[in-house]
C-alpha cells in the first residue's frame, strides 16, 4: 500500500512538473476605455486608455500612419494606462496605436492627434492661422441631447481638425462616479471626439457629490474620479504659470491663453474661487501678469457670475460671490472672454465691464459697446473692438450649459446682461480663432449657428509709411475678413488683404472689410 501510495505522488509530481514547463497563454486585455488625449503640448501628449486587465502599455506612433516608427510605453502592469509622448515637433500630425506589448488594443485612420502651433502672440497681418476650440458645458447626461450636441459639432466641422476642446464642469451626472463618467462621458465620445482632439477639463458641482462621501469632504479632498480620470498640465508645460495643481491650470493655443478654473472645490480647507486671498486666485493673478502679452485671454469654470437659466445669479451665493469678489480680478487683468456652464441654457452678454451688483443694478452703461456684434450686415452688428493702446476695455461673458442637460429659466430670464439668449435647444460653442480675429459660434443640435459674434482686436489703424519715388510698397489690412469676401481698397481693383502700390506722390490708401465696419488707412509719403 505504502509502495503504491508513493507511486502515485510519484506521478502527480511528475504531472505538475510538466505543466510547469508548457507556457501559459497570456490573457489579452479588452480595452474599456479610450484612447483619449490629455495635457497637450507643442512637443508633448499624454494617452490615457483603460484595460480590464493588467497589462504592459505602449503607444507606436509616426507622423506615416503606414510607419508608425517610434513607441513610449510603461512596464509597470496597470489598467490605468497613462503614456506621456515626448520630442515631438509643434503643429505635427502624428497617427499612433495602444496596446500592450504584444498586442494592439486600438488603431486606425482616426487614430491621430496635431500637437500644439508654437506660441506667438501677436502673428503678422495675412500670416495668422486659424485654430478651432469647441467649448462643452454640463454634457454628461447620457441623453439623446447630448448625442445630438456631438453630432453637430461632428458635422460642422467636417474636415476641418479640432485644436482643442474644453469642458465647463458637470461632466457626468449625477454623481460624478467613475460608472457615471464611463457611460455618459467616456462612452459617449470614444469614436469621435476623443481620439483625436486634445481635451481640457474644468470640474462642476457635480463632478463634485462622488456619493461614497459628504459632499463637502470631497471638497476638500478633491478624491474624486473627475481628478482621477484627466490629466492636467499643471507643470506649465503647455504654456501660463505652474499652479502644480489639477483643479486649475493654463494653457496656450497659439496666440491665445487659457485659465481653467475651479468653482466649487475647497483649498486649503477654506479658500474657493471667491476668496481672493486664497492659493486659487494669487495664481491667477501671477499667471495672468505672466500672460498679459498674449493676444487673447480667456478663463472657463463651472458657476457663472450672471443668469437666469435654470439658476439665479441673483439667489445662489457661489454666484453671487464669483460677480461681487472674484471677476474684478479678471477684468482688471483684462480677460476677452468668460465661460461657464451650470445653468442648463445659452446667454451671453455684449462687451460688459464693471457690473458687479444684482441684476436690477444692471444699467446700459455697462455696456461697452451696443452692437450685437454678429457682424453679419443685420442692423447693429458691427463687431466688438478692442484695442491695446487704450485699455483692454470689456470682458464678453457666455453660458454655454445645454450640451447635454437641457432646460428651466427663471421668472426674469433672459437676465438684463445676458440679451442673448435660447432656453430651448441644446448646444456647444465653438471658438474661431485668426491672429487678431475671435469669432464665437453656438451650435445646436439641428445644426443651426443660433448666435454668434465677432471681436476684433487693434483695428482701424492710421498707418504714415516712407519710400522714395520710384519705390513700391505692401500695404496689408490689419484684420482677416470673412473667408472668401472681399476687402474694399479706395485706389484699387484688387480685393485681396495685401496690395502692392507706386504712388508718384503723397497719396492715402483706405482699405475696407465686406461689412462696411473697419477702416485702415496707409498715408504713403514720396521723397526724392
Amino acid at each position: 500500500m505504502q509502495k503504491r501510495l508513493v507511486l502515485f505522488f510519484s506521478f502527480i509530481l511528475f504531472a505538475f512538473a510538466i505543466q510547469a514547463q508548457r507556457p501559459v497563454s497570456p490573457i489579452k486585455a479588452t480595452l474599456l476605455r479610450g484612447p483619449y488625449l490629455q495635457a497637450a503640448t507643442t512637443a508633448s501628449i499624454v494617452i490615457r486608455w483603460r484595460t480590464d486587465v493588467l497589462t504592459r502599455g505602449i503607444v507606436h506612433f509616426g507622423t506615416d500612419r503606414q510607419l508608425l516608427d517610434r513607441n513610449a510605453k510603461d512596464s509597470i502592469l496597470v489598467t490605468e494606462h497613462k503614456i506621456k509622448l515626448e520630442g515631438l515637433q509643434p503643429n505635427t500630425k502624428y497617427y499612433y496605436t495602444i496596446g500592450s506589448f504584444k498586442d494592439t488594443l486600438q488603431g486606425g485612420a482616426d487614430n491621430y492627434f496635431v500637437t500644439l502651433p508654437t506660441p506667438v502672440a501677436n502673428p503678422e497681418p495675412g500670416k495668422e492661422t486659424l485654430y478651432r476650440i469647441a467649448a462643452v458645458g454640463d454634457c454628461g447626461n447620457n441623453s439623446v441631447n447630448q448625442r445630438s450636441v456631438r453630432d453637430a459639432l461632428i458635422k460642422y466641422l467636417g474636415n476641418n481638425y479640432l485644436n482643442a476642446w474644453i469642458l465647463l464642469g458637470d461632466n457626468a451626472y449625477s454623481t460624478g462616479r467613475d460608472a457615471e463618467f464611463q457611460s455618459n462621458f467616456f462612452n459617449v465620445y470614444k469614436d469621435n471626439l476623443l481620439p483625436k482632439y486634445p481635451l481640457y477639463p474644468s470640474p462642476g458641482n457635480h463632478d463634485y457629490y462622488d456619493g461614497d462621501s459628504s459632499e463637502e469632504k470631497v471638497q476638500h479632498t478633491h478624491q474624486v474620479a473627475y481628478f482621477q480620470n484627466f490629466t492636467m498640465p499643471i507643470d506649465g508645460e503647455a504654456g501660463g504659470v505652474a499652479s502644480h495643481n489639477p483643479a486649475f491650470y493654463s494653457f496656450d493655443i497659439g496666440n491665445t491663453h487659457f485659465l481653467s478654473l475651479d468653482s466649487y472645490g475647497i483649498e486649503e480647507d477654506r479658500y474657493r474661487i471667491y476668496d481672493t486671498l486664497g492659493p486659487q486666485v494669487q495664481w491667477i493673478k501671477k499667471d495672468l501678469e505672466a500672460n498679459a502679452h498674449k493676444g487673447w485671454v480667456i478663463a472657463y469654470w463651472h458657476h457663472p457670475p450672471y443668469t437666469m437659466g435654470s439658476h439665479n445669479s441673483d439667489h445662489e451665493k457661489e454666484l453671487v460671490h464669483i460677480r461681487e469678489n472674484f471677476i474684478q480680478v479678471l477684468e482688471r487683468y483684462g480677460v476677452d472672454l468668460i465661460i461657464c456652464g451650470h445653468s442648463h441654457d445659452y446667454e451671453r452678454s455684449r462687451l460688459l465691464k464693471g457690473h458687479y451688483g444684482m441684476e436690477t443694478t444692471f444699467a446700459p452703461s455697462h455696456n461697452v459697446s451696443s452692437s450685437s456684434g454678429r457682424y453679419d450686415t443685420s442692423s447693429n452688428s458691427c463687431p466688438y473692438l478692442k484695442d491695446s493702446a487704450t485699455g483692454y476695455t470689456g470682458t464678453m461673458y457666455i453660458v454655454s450649459g445645454s450640451a447635454g442637460q437641457l432646460g428651466g429659466k427663471q421668472t426674469s430670464w433672459p437676465h438684463d446682461a445676458l440679451p442673448y439668449a435660447d432656453a430651448t435647444h441644446g448646444g456647444a460653442g465653438m471658438l474661431e480663432i485668426e491672429g487678431n480675429r475671435l469669432d464665437w459660434k453656438w451650435i445646436c443640435t439641428d445644426g443651426e449657428i443660433k448666435d454668434h459674434f465677432t471681436v476684433f482686436k487693434n483695428v482701424n489703424q492710421r498707418h504714415i509709411l516712407n519710400i522714395k519715388k520710384g519705390q513700391s510698397i505692401t500695404l496689408t489690412a490689419s484684420f482677416p475678413n470673412d473667408q472668401g469676401h472681399p476687402y474694399k481698397w479706395n485706389s484699387s481693383k484688387e480685393t485681396g488683404r495685401s496690395i502692392e502700390v507706386k504712388p508718384s506722390a503723397t497719396k492715402i490708401y483706405t482699405v475696407k472689410d465686406s461689412n462696411n465696419c473697419l477702416q485702415d488707412s496707409f498715408e504713403v509719403q514720396v521723397s526724392k
